[in-house]
């Protein structure tokens, strides 16, 4: 067997090994059915009481969907984008609903998406953090909010590269 012939077979077995990354996308649809169980459970438990909590407590309550909401959000958007850069592109019926941005996003546009959901969810941690500062120590509240400028400071840094490595 000539060695082109190898090489060949190397990076066709290669290039199908992309099929194994398609279970671990369907498993995010497992990890999003749990965010949407947990986000009924949270409603359910605070709804009964919406009369009787007052307005920072809703707050509360209120950025904690959101923050699953988000989460989810990203979870779709590492599903989809993930499948089709990675995988294979999906192939739906003409008669189907279809995202807009799907198909759209390369892997530099995801990477950026994925960035930029993570400082929202770590912001909504944080605001909710600081609605409660009186029950969080200082020193707590200071990694808090250095590990939140971290992930912005990482994330412009990101977007910085990315628009550089584009012209």
């Amino acid at each position: 067997m000539s060695v082109n012939k190898v090489e060949t077979a190397v990076e066709k077995l290669m290039y199908a090994c992309r099929w194994i990354l398609a279970p671990v996308y369907l498993g995010l649809s497992l990890a999003l059915l749990s965010l949407c169980i947990k986000f009924f459970q949270e409603i359910y438990h605070f709804l009964p009481h919406i009369l009787e909590i007052d307005e920072s407590t809703l707050v509360l309550n209120l950025l904690s969907l959101i923050d699953l909401t988000l989460v989810g959000s990203l979870i779709v958007i590492v599903m989809f984008s993930g499948y089709e850069n990675f995988v294979s592109r999906m192939d739906i019926g003409e008669d189907t609903e279809k995202l807009d941005w799907l198909g759209s996003h390369d892997y530099g546009s995801l990477k950026m998406k994925v960035a930029a959901s993570i400082v929202a969810i770590s912001s909504i941690h944080l605001l909710k953090i600081f609605m409660n500062v009186q029950d969080t120590d200082n020193d707590k509240l200071m990694w808090y909010v250095l590990i939140h400028l971290t992930l912005v400071i990482s994330a412009l840094f990101m977007g910085y590269l990315d628009k550089m490595s584009r012209h």
